[in-house]
């Protein structure tokens, strides 16, 4: 199994164990999840963002008041 030598110096390696701590995982497990969970959360977010974009005219458009000022139709600003 390919298998990878990763560097880190003393205060990363602290950080990254009392991670692994706080999740209740090895230092092998927590370290092998990360780039898995980085790519679910890029996939997460990437849908998300693309879900509020084809909603985004029904939202103005429930909620007038929250659309930013930069987006306002003018003369819409408050005063």
């Amino acid at each position: 199994m390919p298998s990878l030598n990763i560097t880190f110096t003393e205060e990363e390696l602290e950080a990254v164990r009392a991670a692994a701590a706080a999740e209740g995982k090895s230092l092998k497990q927590y370290v092998h999840d990360l780039p898995l969970r980085e790519k679910q959360r890029l996939q997460f977010t990437g849908y998300a963002l693309t879900w509020g974009e084809e909603h985004r005219a029904e939202f103005d458009e429930a909620f007038p008041d929250e659309v930013p000022p930069a987006r306002r139709a003018r003369g819409a600003e408050a005063a």
